[in-house]
């Protein structure tokens, strides 16, 4: 049968049947809509509900949503509507669109005590099992590391000299600027701060000490965080959802030891070369400023910071550049690796990549402070 679309009550004992019959495509859009619309209003009666579907001629996506909105209008707790009459032909197209998802209803509910609770219960979870994917990630790159070790020829050299260009050599420029503008300010807030007690010479043991320290290894970390870290999460979800990260298993290869490991290395390789460079370009903009700003001669600069720092901070600094820099891969990584098919799980991810990052970095550096305190560093 074909010709126009209809929707007919049928009264079937305690039952409720609704005969479809004629064309249900998208060319019938504006008659199906207000019939189907009539129909739902139909849900809450107390009677099971049939939508026979067997004199439909034609049916198309349009066609079976409709069908399968109405149905999910008419069951109302226990009352269920089914779909009877499915031909071989469209049966595939209706369950196919059954798998879509109502929207979910927003819980406009009042706040409750109980609520809150569950809330922190359920972020104090996605913590716990954040945790669990770094740890599950670094064992999991350790294991790479060690088959690397036993089997030096599969290293994979070129692709991380690429990494290293990425993450070092192009990142240079605008640390270097960065971090010479943020000695710039310390001295010169420094001064202004100091000049008040006639110990303008102080600010060289500051600049020293902060910058060599905590300061310059944190600021180059935050930026490779910011810079690189969701670069590689960006890299490894669009892997991900073109479904390249697949096949390379499909392949019989590694993904952690293919693409991960190569950005470990060239980001643990790269981050103490930038921290350094990073620490140098402060003190040489501190040190401008204090000789233009504060009138300190670049001879008395430099004597004194000779005098107020050591080996010792050069060595806290570096030390902290490749644990960091570890942080940073693993967090990029696992976030990379938990993209799903869509541009907005991409967004989503990255962006937890930048903040993570960060937060780990920050949490490291008062671990490593508290620890080179107690050694007496």
């Amino acid at each position: 049968m074909s010709g126009d679309p209809k929707l007919e009550r049928i009264a079937k004992g305690n039952a409720l049947a609704l005969c479809a019959t004629g064309t249900w495509t998208a060319s019938f859009a504006p008659v199906l809509e207000r019939m189907v619309a009539d129909a739902e209003k139909l849900a809450g009666g107390p009677q099971n509900i049939f939508i026979d579907v067997s004199e439909v001629a034609k049916l198309d996506t349009f066609g079976a949503w409709l069908i399968e909105r109405l149905r999910r209008s008419l069951t109302k707790g226990p009352v269920e509507a089914q779909i009877a009459g499915l031909s071989a032909n469209y049966s595939s197209l209706v369950d196919e669109v059954r798998r879509v998802r109502a929207t979910a209803v927003v819980d406009s509910s009042p706040i409750t005590i109980t609520g809150m609770l569950e809330q922190i219960g359920r972020a104090v979870a996605g913590v716990a099992g954040t945790v669990a994917g770094l740890v599950d990630m670094l064992g999991a790159v350790l294991a790479a590391g060690f088959r690397v070790l036993i089997h030096p020829r599969s290293f994979r050299l070129t692709s991380t000299v690429h990494h290293m260009e990425q993450v070092c050599w192009r990142a240079v420029p605008i640390i270097v600027l960065i971090t010479f503008l943020i000695g710039c300010i310390i001295a010169q807030q420094g001064i202004f701060h100091f000049r008040r007690f006639g110990a303008d010479i102080f600010v060289v043991d500051m600049l020293g000490v902060l910058v060599l320290r905590e300061i310059g290894v944190l600021l180059v970390a935050i930026m490779v965080a910011g810079r690189s870290g969701s670069a590689y999460t960006a890299e490894l979800g669009s892997m991900k959802m073109r479904e390249e990260i697949d096949a390379l298993r499909t392949m019989g290869f590694d993904p952690i030891e293919v693409l991960v490991l190569p950005r470990m290395m060239a980001l643990v390789l790269a981050l103490p070369i930038l921290a350094f460079l990073g620490a140098m370009a402060a003190l040489y903009g501190g040190g401008l400023v204090a000789w233009l700003y504060g009138g300190v001669q670049p001879e008395a600069f430099l004597l004194r910071l000779r005098d107020a720092i050591s080996i010792d901070h050069f060595i806290v600094g570096i030390v902290k550049a490749p644990v960091m820099a570890a942080v940073i891969g693993i967090v990029a990584c696992v976030e990379g690796l938990a993209v799903q098919g869509s541009a907005e799980s991409l967004g989503q991810h990255t962006t937890a990549s930048v903040v993570k990052g960060i937060f780990f970095v920050i949490v490291m550096d008062g671990v490593f402070a508290i620890f080179f305190a107690s050694i007496g560093m």
